[in-house]
């Protein structure tokens, strides 16, 4: 069963939840796993685009837009809005709202920055795991 885990940010801005995301599939691949980001909006999709290749000095972490075709390998892929081909098994989970595909992955990450709107949204996304009877954990970032 898919095991969710929800990040706390103390920090309010969407810019910190952005980074702790490079950083979070930063650790997730050297640990051999394979990740797709789903974001809120194809603008947040092409943001984070960008700051994969920025986000640390020295790092390299390859990463493909998804757009539908097979994307072999790729480590690591950003969505928006539909659900990927390829198999990877950890979620990383932007949006909103639940993907209705999160169940095919072996863990979601669910991560929420440290202001009052993305900690109500939060808590639904929270319910609809637990009411499913979901594995699930918290973690609080500082």
């Amino acid at each position: 069963m898919t095991q969710v885990d929800f990040y706390i940010l103390k920090n309010p801005e969407e810019a910190a939840r952005a980074l702790f995301a490079c950083r979070l599939t930063e650790k997730a691949v050297q640990q051999g796993h394979q990740v797709y980001i789903n974001t809120e909006s194809a603008v947040q999709m092409l943001q984070l685009d960008d700051l994969l290749w920025t986000f640390r000095a020295g790092s390299f972490l390859p990463h493909a837009v998804d757009n539908g075709e097979d994307r072999g390998e790729t480590p690591v892929l950003l969505g928006h809005n539909r659900e990927p081909r390829n198999n990877h098994d950890v979620l990383v989970n932007l949006s909103n709202d639940v993907p209705p595909f999160f169940s095919r992955y072996n863990r979601v990450v669910e991560l929420v920055a440290g202001n009052d709107a993305q900690r109500a949204e939060a808590r639904e996304r929270y319910r609809f795991y637990k009411d499913r009877g979901y594995t699930l954990n918290t973690h609080e970032i500082s």
